[in-house]
């Protein structure tokens, strides 16, 4: 019996990563395909996922996508928002291809419509809110790997990988572990080193934060505009003898007592006239 690369096991590291983003929380149903998965079920009901069984599922859906010779044949689907993201940022850094929103029923069945595609392989968020992809993939004979829950039903899914696929955390941590589970395989990235990409990167993020990041953004950058013309004027009087002189000179120039009389002075003759 062949034993597992000492490579593929996962660090420790890896397992807090998994625990601090709840992929090990499960539903309070459970679904007799997803009972291998189940380590065991809290005293209120919430069962908990094996995070072993989630990191084996990790590394054989990663063989499967670097078997892929076209990274372009694999589409990565999530209909789930929280998922949005992390489907995007996948599909950037494996170089793949992403749907997210609404799917549209003939993407994969029916060649007439624009959104036709003939992958090879794809990549689900959720199996209920993805299954109108997940039955057409079943009609043309594409494998299906899916994020699952406890409660997720694993019609026509071949590879499951058992995780939290509520939480935009944990949704996350998945794909950029599985993505660099790909590098990785793939030989463009080294596992001893770490991947530079942050896994914040792949965390959903509410239009609020990023309309109030960009709004700090503006007002920074104009803080700092005006600082620099701050600093280019000093620059500009302190620069050289005769910008100094020519300085002294127009204030010295100013007809202050004229204007001062002048406007004390009352209006006369032509306005009385």
């Amino acid at each position: 019996m062949s034993r597992v690369p000492s490579v593929l096991n996962p660090t420790e590291e890896d397992i807090q990563l998994l625990l601090s983003a709840k992929c090990h929380m499960g539903t309070k149903n459970a679904n007799i395909r997803m009972a291998p998965y189940i380590y065991k079920r809290r005293a209120d009901g919430i069962n908990l996922i094996n995070i072993g069984k989630t990191w084996e599922k990790i590394v054989f859906a990663a063989r499967v996508i670097a078997a892929i010779e076209n990274p372009q044949d694999i589409v990565v689907v999530s209909a789930r928002p929280y998922g949005h993201r992390a489907a995007l940022k996948f599909a950037k850094y494996v170089g793949c291809e992403a749907i997210v929103g609404r799917f549209t029923p003939g993407t994969f069945t029916n060649y007439i419509t624009r959104s036709f595609r003939e992958p090879r392989l794809i990549i689900c968020t959720d199996p209920r809110s993805d299954f109108q992809a997940i039955l057409e993939a079943s009609y043309v004979n594409i494998p299906v790997i899916s994020l699952a829950d406890t409660d997720a039903s694993l019609q026509y899914v071949d590879v499951a990988i058992p995780t939290n696929n509520k939480g935009k955390h944990a949704i996350g941590l998945i794909y950029w572990l599985l993505a660099r589970a790909v590098l990785r395989l793939r030989g463009t990235l080294d596992y001893t080193t770490p991947w530079d990409v942050m896994v914040d990167m792949f965390f959903y993020r509410e239009p609020e934060e990023i309309e109030k990041e960009n709004e700090a953004a503006e007002v920074e950058g104009e803080f700092n505009a005006e600082a620099a013309a701050a600093e280019w004027g000093v620059e500009g009087d302190a620069e050289g003898v005769a910008g100094i002189a020519a300085a002294a000179d127009w204030s010295a120039a100013q007809p202050t007592t004229d204007w001062a009389e002048d406007a004390a002075a009352p209006a006369t003759s032509s306005w009385e006239a």
